[in-house]
């Protein structure tokens, strides 16, 4: 099956890629042109036609790729066209013509391109990681896991229980023949090796998930403390309605913004107090539900009611900065408990040490942002199969340890597989469709 789609994406705009991929690409290629394929991988000028008719679609630029020296392994074309919707479909409708043409689904490109070799599932994902990066530093990371980087330490680390494997399986299948003390030796010094390499993995504080997927901050605080009010000055625009009746936000509204190039999802929550209100009282729940998903809590109180309940209480912990709004109604000094707190004083009204407050921000944002190299986990996939993996190696160890050979080699091969769904080095069928779905058509 040959598939099409376009892969510079909606809207209009000076010139559109329209992308085909399959054994029937030479034919669309010919039909659409009256001519055969261009030179491979130089830019041609054409007419574009419809199929069967001298109608002319537009002039535009072919692009010809031989498979195997493709983007997806098989013959691919990409097609210039200029960018208006009638020329799309046009284009589109002619194609769909072609006998065992189809209009690409989300990241069939880029799968197809897995499947065929020409890129590991670790490159796949950071393919699609680079397209919706928003920020620098995503950039930046989408492009360290495309060098392939990450895919070299895992296949690596694969590399080394594969051979561990091998030593086990020879004392399994001759058990008779006594194995030299230095390879013993040598399974037990470089599981643990492995071991060790993957906790440190592990122990990265989710900074790759974070910096993919934004850091999470919440607003929480009582009703009417101004929450809503902070949340439209951070993102410089009216995302939250501001109103002086209490419990104005009842459920959660989330922004995503860029705070020195890192990027930030910021949720306004519903205030928190006794409600007998149904729909207040489960927009109260989901605010103490993002509480605990939250990488910061901005924990919002108004200067004249600077009595906390248990529940804000228990929100001042050290990931939290207190932030006591309206300062300009304050009367006196606040209570010397409350200076000890990790909080800043701010009027959002009158504008008044809000760049205070943004200073705090940042600076927890670069202590949760200290990225190194070894940084290789980006999505929560890595590291359930990271989990498995050690925990399984973990067995391997009790198990090597009093000889029980045929169970400690099992426990082996399943660290050996997880390690593999990482890269898609084993049958990762069941996982390629959450992963590719995720793209945009044409990609």
């Amino acid at each position: 099956m040959t598939i099409y789609a376009l892969s510079s994406g909606p809207g209009v705009s000076g010139i559109a890629v329209v992308r085909i991929s399959g054994q029937e690409t030479a034919k669309a290629i010919e039909l659409l042109t009256g001519k055969n394929v261009p030179k491979p991988r130089v830019a041609t000028l054409r007419k574009i036609n419809k199929i069967n008719t001298s109608e002319l679609i537009d002039e535009g630029i072919i692009l010809w790729f031989p498979g195997p020296e493709s983007y997806t392994g098989e013959d691919m074309a990409e097609i210039q066209v200029h960018g208006s919707k009638a020329v799309i479909d046009a284009l589109h409708t002619s194609i769909s013509k072609i006998k065992n043409c189809r209009l690409a689904e989300p990241g069939e490109f880029t799968k197809l391109a897995f499947l065929n070799g020409k890129i590991n599932l670790l490159k796949a994902e950071s393919v699609s990681d680079l397209i919706s990066s928003e920020t620098e530093i995503q950039r930046q990371q989408a492009i360290k896991i495309m060098n392939g980087k990450s895919a070299d330490q895992f296949n690596f680390l694969r590399e080394k229980l594969l051979k561990i494997l091998s030593h086990v399986e020879a004392k399994i299948d001759f058990p008779d023949e006594d194995l030299p003390n230095d390879i013993l030796g040598e399974i037990k010094k470089s599981s643990d090796d492995v071991l060790k390499n993957i906790e440190k993995i592990l122990n990265d504080q989710r900074v790759g998930e974070r910096i993919r997927e934004g850091f999470k901050i919440a607003i929480l605080g009582p009703t009417n403390a101004g929450k809503s009010s902070l949340i439209n000055y951070l993102s410089k625009r009216d995302v939250a309605i501001v109103s002086e009746v209490a419990g104005t936000t009842r459920d959660v509204i989330e922004t995503h913004l860029s705070i020195d190039g890192y990027p930030v999802i910021i949720s306004d929550t519903a205030g928190i107090r006794d409600s007998k209100d149904e729909i207040e009282k489960k927009g109260i729940k989901l605010s103490l539900n993002r509480a605990e998903e939250a990488d910061l809590k901005l924990v919002v109180v108004d200067t004249k009611s600077l009595d906390f309940t248990d529940v804000l209480k228990s929100l001042l912990d050290e990931n939290a900065i207190l932030v006591i709004n309206k300062s300009d109604l304050l009367e006196g000094e606040i209570n010397p408990e409350i200076k000890k707190l990790n909080h800043v004083l701010i009027s959002i009204k009158e504008n008044l040490n809000i760049d205070e407050l943004i200073s705090k921000i940042k600076n927890n944002l670069k202590n949760k942002f200290i990225t190194t190299d070894d940084i290789l986990i980006t999505r929560e996939r890595h590291r359930q199969h990271l989990e498995q993996c050690l925990e399984h190696l973990n067995n391997f160890k009790k198990k090597n340890e009093v000889e029980d050979f045929d169970k400690a080699a099992e426990d082996l091969r399943l660290a050996t597989r997880h390690l593999g769904m990482i890269v898609g080095k084993v049958d990762v069928e069941e996982i390629l469709g959450s992963i590719f779905n995720d793209f945009c058509v044409g990609k």
